[in-house]
Formats: structure tokens, sequence, C-alpha cells
């Protein structure tokens, strides 16, 4: 086999026509050997090539006589001397960490450990096993794919819905799609679900992490997967198990096919990616791939460098201070952009990228990286702005072009429809955009991005179910997942019959709903709560690849009604501009009369004072949106008017009697929309006269102009009746408040 020199870069392997560069950084090896394998079987490597050339940490050479479809993975040779923070081990073959596909992924066996498994000595012990039969391979691949006239939608952030959801759980149970295409990127790419994500109305669907994982051992062993997927193996290749194909080569192919049907639906594709940790582990853990490469280089050592810095719970960080680790990341975030068609990307555990030294650090390189890259600079980028480590709860410090999960948005709608008194002034706030997060750093409403459920956690049917977590599944005696839920379960814990309580569940799902839609922000939608998905209590459900985890699309009544209230709410966001504002209201407090672009009325009708807005016993509010007074241009340059809402709110048990404000402009008010009944005739309501805001419930009502000349009569605009429910008997109090920390996360597995 003829061996040429080659280059530095770029790193990886990388096919041009005629044949194949490889290049692999490591700074503190002293020999690098690239093994070739002819089949995912083999035992052995059929060629193992000396690499000779070495120029700014990357060892490379050019083979003109490999192609797409070749096998390969490395040898690298150093010193074993865990002491030290290296971890050399010429017995291992090991994963390039710019792969773009997986040619065989890991065959469980204590050969994939450097140290010798059971050793007294632990990980000081240097393992001479051969992990050759057993390592995960790398395979070439030729990128070639023919886009046509693929374009993003490139969806302003003001506009943008997001529906956050799993390949397979989404797509596994779906009647519609062909059963070999179900619980796949193809799947995903079918008719129906493109249909149900449309009639929806979201505008980008966010995917759990699809680059290509690593299932723990003992998962495997207890016969679980890795399913939520937050431990990579490959940050350039996409998950084979979510391939109809199989195939490395094909399964890059039906991604780009999943990518391209979804943006001629108008859909953006966001990716949550996690570059806070690797599925190493910590230093108990296998020798895949970076561990082997150069220790030092890429991971974060303790004090005691034998050890690892751990600020996600996994075992292990990257180290972001390194030039070559930023580059890997920047690189496998550009290859997604570039090559793959991605729209943006949320970021696991992004205060962790932050920590150049040991403090979170929102001026970090990264960031300055990021924000100067003129691809990168372009996509939706989304921080989940918390890690384990101290400081680590960050929302709201994230610099300009982010927008951030609000874990403060979740807890205070959780806790204000639960019913803790106290929460009124916070929830206005949470309401109206979070300008005391945002607004400081001069960041637009849209930096929020709102969401009262996600994968991590409680699904919404759950969170109106269950008081407690119910995570025997696990394997883990339910000490695993979050405690800190604020939720409420009506009444009695998971399943029941009692229609009292049915019925108010379903109540208080439309009130998350409808609280979530018309919120000023980027709301995020859990897949599956459009059709009240149930997972049993189960609030860590990281490991669960089964019927507790995906989608069933066999819908009840109740289930249907669900999902029409829940178009129904984003129809009525996206028709209505006063729901989705660019600019916080005029810039200042969200409070007072004198603001003309928003009001907030007692009960009474009356303007809420200092004193309603500190009384811990409130729990009923209104907010009024004047349509004319939004103060935002369009594109091209034309004000921005539509009509003017008022949103009653209600998180006590009894109904309040809501006398409709007289505000400066003249009309009467219609209901658009009540979450414990839609009135049976839409007739106009006169200012000063009562709406029976019914227990736990909230209403949207629209400002109906008085008639003008020419105009004799203006009716009141509808929406589709969702559900006419008679009034149910008082509902069941919930427990008393208790003091739940912010922000409350369920742990990860690794």
């Amino acid at each position: 086999m003829r061996v040429w020199q080659g280059r530095p870069y770029p790193l990886g392997a990388t096919w041009d026509g005629s044949g194949v560069n490889f290049a692999l950084f490591s700074e503190n090896a002293e020999a690098v050997d690239l093994c070739l394998f002819d089949a995912p079987d083999a035992t052995e490597e059929s060629a193992r090539i000396r690499l000779t050339e070495r120029k700014d940490m990357v060892w490379h050479c050019y083979l003109p006589d490999v192609k797409p479809g070749q096998l390969y993975g490395y040898r690298v040779y150093g010193p074993y001397d865990p002491s030290k923070g290296h971890r050399f081990n010429e017995n291992k073959i090991l994963l390039d960490p710019y792969a773009r596909a997986i040619g065989r992924d890991v065959r469980w066996d204590d050969a994939l450990f450097s140290y010798k498994v059971g050793d007294e000595a632990a990980d000081l012990s240097k393992d001479e096993q051969d992990s050759a039969p057993f390592a995960p391979l790398g395979r070439v691949v030729d990128t070639a794919f023919t886009w046509g006239d693929d374009r993003p939608p490139r969806t302003p952030w003001h506009e943008t819905i997001i529906y956050e959801a799993h390949v397979k759980g989404l797509t596994r149970m779906h009647p519609d799609i062909p059963e070999h295409l179900r619980g796949t990127y193809a799947g995903l790419a079918c008719e129906a679900s493109i249909e149900h994500l449309k009639s929806l109305g979201v505008t980008a669907i966010e995917l759990l992490p699809v680059y290509h994982r690593l299932d723990d051992r003992h998962l495997v062993e207890n016969g679980l997967t890795n399913y939520w997927g937050y431990n990579t193996l490959a940050f350039f290749a996409p998950d084979t198990r979510y391939s109809s194909a199989g195939t490395s080569d094909e399964t890059i192919r039906e991604f780009k096919s999943m990518v391209r049907a979804l943006h001629s639906a108008g859909l953006e594709v966001i990716l949550d990616v996690v570059y806070n940790h690797t599925c190493e582990g910590n230093q108990m853990g296998p020798t895949l791939s970076w561990r082997g490469i150069d220790n030092l280089g890429y991971y974060r050592t303790a004090q005691d460098p034998r050890y690892y810095m751990d600020f996600t719970g996994c075992g292990n960080t990257f180290r972001m201070n390194q030039p070559r680790v930023l580059q890997f990341i920047m690189d496998s975030l550009r290859y997604w952009v570039t090559e793959m068609h991605v729209d943006g990307f949320r970021f696991d555990l992004a205060s962790t990228l932050a920590r150049e030294l040991y403090e979170v650090d929102r001026l970090g390189a990264f960031f300055d990286i990021i924000h100067q890259d003129p691809i990168l600079s372009q996509v939706k980028l989304i921080a989940e702005p918390w890690d384990l480590g101290d400081g680590g709860y960050q929302v709201g410090n994230f610099p300009s072009l982010w927008s951030e999960w609000n874990g403060k948005y979740r807890d205070c709608v959780r806790q204000f429809w639960k019913g803790d008194g106290g929460t009124a002034n916070e929830f206005a706030t949470r309401l109206c955009g979070s300008s005391d997060l945002y607004e400081w750093s001069s960041r637009r409403p849209y930096a929020s991005v709102n969401f009262v459920t996600c994968h991590d956690g409680f699904t919404l049917n759950d969170l109106v179910s269950y008081n407690q977590k119910h995570n025997a599944a696990n394997g883990e005696d339910n000490r695993d997942g979050s405690d800190n839920n604020m939720s409420w379960n009506c009444g009695e814990e998971g399943p029941t019959t009692n229609p009292e309580i049915l019925t108010l569940r379903a109540r208080q799902r439309r009130n998350f709903l409808a609280t979530l839609l018309l919120s000023q922000g980027v709301p995020m939608l859990l897949a599956g709560d459009e059709i009240a998905k149930s997972q049993s209590g189960n609030n860590n459900t990281y490991c669960q690849d089964s019927e507790l985890t995906w989608l069933d699309w066999e819908l009840n009544e109740a289930e249907q009604d669900l999902l029409a209230f829940t178009r129904s709410v984003i129809a009525l966001r996206k028709k209505n501009p006063v729901f989705q504002r660019q600019k916080f209201f005029q810039g200042r407090s969200i409070r007072g009369q004198e603001q003309k672009d928003i009001a907030w009325y007692s009960p009474d009708g009356k303007p809420m004072d200092d004193e309603a807005w500190t009384a811990g016993f409130v729990k009923c509010l209104g907010l009024y949106l004047d349509g004319d007074m939004i103060g935002e241009m369009n594109e091209r340059g034309e004000p921005i008017v539509g009509e003017s809402m008022l949103l009653l709110l209600n998180a006590h048990h009894e109904k309040i009697s809501f006398k409709l404000p007289a505000v400066e402009k003249k009309g009467t008010w219609a209901a658009l929309l009540d979450t414990f009944h839609l009135p049976a005739d839409a007739q106009s309501l006169k200012s000063g006269s009562d709406y029976p805001l019914q227990g736990r419930s909230l209403a949207v009502l629209k400002l109906i102009p008085p008639p003008t000349n020419g105009n004799k009569k203006v009716e009141a605009s509808r929406h589709v009746a969702t559900e006419v429910t008679t009034a149910p008997p008082p509902s069941p109090e919930p427990p008393p408040s208790v003091s739940i920390a912010p922000a409350g996360r369920a742990k990860k597995k690794s």
C-alpha cells in the first residue's frame, strides 16, 4: 500500500475523489499507528501504518489506494501513567474523534478498558489485552449529496415555536408511517410526521441527541439503553440506530433527506448537542477514543491528574482552554450546518462550555469564537444555562446571540397553576418575557425559551397526575431523577376513574398549554404533551426505549380534544402579534397604568396596585395587551398592529367574577378561548360586566371596537370549540406549598 505524506488539515479521514487523507491531533503521543480493517467482524487490523509525519501536534498521512467504505482506527503510543494524567495504551484501538461515520459499534468486553478490570490497583494497572475485536471503528465516507434547492427556513426568533422530540419516540408507533420506517430519520420525514407538525403549527423541531452514542455497559447488561443519547461517542456521525438502512453511508444520506423534507415543509431542524463531556466517563470508564489519544489534551483533570473535573455528573469534562479542543467543537458544529444543513443547536449543560478555568465566564473563548464565526453566528443558538458545578446556574447570563432554556419560567408557571400563593409578581414577569433576566444585557424577549415540561422530568400529563416520581423501572430503587417537580396530582396519585379529578387534570393541562403558548418569548412544547402522553410518573426516562417513552397515536376522545385545543391556541398566537413581541414592553417595568401597551387588572376591574402585587393570597389577575401600541416595525418598515387582547388567569380553586375593565379604547369584549369551556355563543360583553372566570381556568377575550361609519355590525371572531364542559363540583385543594430549589434537574447517567 502506498503511503504519502498527506496534510495536517483537515482533521479526520477526508476522501478527495482520489484517495484519503488521515490526520489526528495528539500533543503528548510518542507514536501513532493507523489501523485498517477489512470488515466489521474482523478481530485484527489488516494493515498497520506508522504515521511518520507530524506538524503542529497533528499526525498525518495520505493513502491514494483507499476509498470510501474503509474501516479504520488508531493505536497511540505513550506513557501509561495515570498519576500524571497520561493513559496511553497501544493495545487499544481508538476511534477517530473526527469520524464521519461509525463502521462498527462498541462490543462490550473487559479489553476495552486500559486498566485491568477487577485488579486491586484499579486504573493504575495497565491492561495488555488487545481491544481490536471489540472497539468501535470509523468509516471513510463520501459525503456527496444532491440537495437541490434546499434552503433554511430562517424563521424569525419571535415567530419560532419549538417542538422537542425524540426521533424514535415520535415515530415508532405511528400507524400511518410504514412499519420499516418507524423510529427512523426516514420515518420523521414521512408525510404523516410532517403533517402532524404542520397541522400543530410549530415552526421548528428540536431533536434529542442524534450524534452516535454509546450505550453504557451496565445498561446493556440490564437490558436497557441510553435512550436520550446524552453519551456521545462520535461528534460528526449521525446515530445509525435511527437509520432504516443501517449502513453508515446510507444513514448520512437518510439524515440529509430528512432535513431536506422538513425544510421543504417550512420546518427548521435544531439539534440537542452534548459538548460538555464524552461517553468515556471517569477514570474507571472505557478507553475508546479521546482518553487513549491524549487524555491531558482533551480532558480537564483535577489537582491530582489521575482524576477528572466533573461539572456534568457524567464523569469528565472537555478541556475548554485547549485550542485544539475548541477547534474540534467548532469543526463539529460547522460540519452539521454546512454538510447536514441543520438550523441550530441546543447546548446541553452549556455553562460547562464557559468554564475555561473553574468559574463560569460568560466572555469565554467559546462564545468569542461562536460570535465571530460567519456560519455559526447565523444559526439558532440555545443554551441550557446551568451545569452541576459551583456557580453553574446561569439563567439570564449568556451573551447576545444566545437564547436560553428559562428554568425560572418553568418553575414559576408550575407553582402558579399548582395554586401556590405569592407567585403573582414573578408570574407576571415570566408571562411578559422575563425582562428581569434579559433586558439588562440588551437582549430581547425571544432570549427566553419558555417551557413547562421537557424530556427531562414529568410529561405534562404526569405533572398534573403525580405528586412523586415513580422511577422503579430504571433499576435504581427510585433514587434517580429530581425530587423537586412542583407537581400536583389533583387529588389522587396516578391513574384514576374519578370524573372530577379527570376533569380537573384536563383543565390544568389546558391552563399550562395556553399559558406557555401565549407568553412572550419562544414557546417550547414537549412532543406528546399535545396528546396527553404519560410516562407512568417516571421523570427520568433516559434509559427507557419502550412504549413508556414512545408516543401512542391511537387517541381517545379526550386526547383528540387536547390536540385540537393545542392547535387552536398555537393558531391564536400566530395570528396575533401582541403574543409575538420583538421588544419588551416600552423597555421599562411591565407594570403601571401609565403604560399604554400593557396593563394589569384585579378581579374588580381596577389596575393592580402594589398591595395586590405583593399579597401572598393573590392567585387571579388580568393582562391587557393593546394591539395598536406594539411599537414595532415589520421587515418592510411598516408598523405592526393587531387585535387587543385580555388574558384572565385564575389559579384559585373557586370561581371568581372578573369585572371586565374599561380601557382607553372603546368597545366590547368577546371570549375567544376559555380553558373551562367556550361559551355557547360569543356574544359581546360590555366593559364593567362580570365574566364568570371558573376555578383554575384561563380565558382570552378580544376587544371589539365600536362600529364605524358604513359598518353597522362588527361580529366577534371566534375559535373553534375545543371542549364544552359543565361546571364540576369544587375541586380538591393542593397540598401545602413547600420550598422548592430553583431549576431542579434530573440526573443524566453515563
